[in-house]
């Protein structure tokens, strides 16, 4: 399937995952219409259903990240290192225990997470046992934002 995002984005993300160690700030949009920021680690990945480049970050089962995406999928994920910037605002897709997605069996999530986990700047996980344990106590859920609209300041 070839790819709408041109790779300029995709080569930004990963230069600014990779010097920001993926610590960057997503916003969602709460039932008021009011904004809610948070810091998370996010990278690029690809989306496991459509192919097409996302950013990816993983989200606490019950988070207010969660609820709010499961009411109104829209999000910005701003990307930073030093004056250099990158927002990336898009429509979410949820994968996870408490988010099934077509096309995406449960058994699945658990190396969808370690996929986001290491694009968004985690590298190899030292237990990958420990982790997918963590990671279904949890009822994380690993969140797909679509790359939509980008802008910033970032100096090519």
């Amino acid at each position: 399937m070839e790819s709408r995002v041109d790779d300029g984005v995709v080569a930004a993300i990963e230069e600014l995952v990779a010097a920001s160690r993926g610590l960057v700030v997503v916003t969602t949009v709460r039932a008021s219409g009011m904004p809610h920021s948070t810091v998370v680690n996010a990278g690029p990945v690809v989306h496991p259903v459509t192919g097409e480049p996302a950013v990816g970050l993983v989200a606490v089962g019950g988070s207010l990240k969660l609820r709010h995406l499961r009411q109104d999928p829209r999000g910005v994920v701003v990307f930073r290192d030093g004056p250099r910037w990158l927002a990336v605002e898009g429509v979410a897709t949820l994968v996870g225990p408490d988010d099934p997605y077509p096309g995406v069996p449960a058994e699945d999530v658990p190396g969808l997470l370690r996929d986001v986990y290491r694009a968004a700047g985690g590298g190899e996980h030292p237990d990958w046992d420990e982790f997918d344990t963590v990671m279904a106590r949890e009822r994380r859920t690993a969140v797909y934002l679509g790359i939509g609209r980008t802008y910033g300041v970032y100096p090519r």
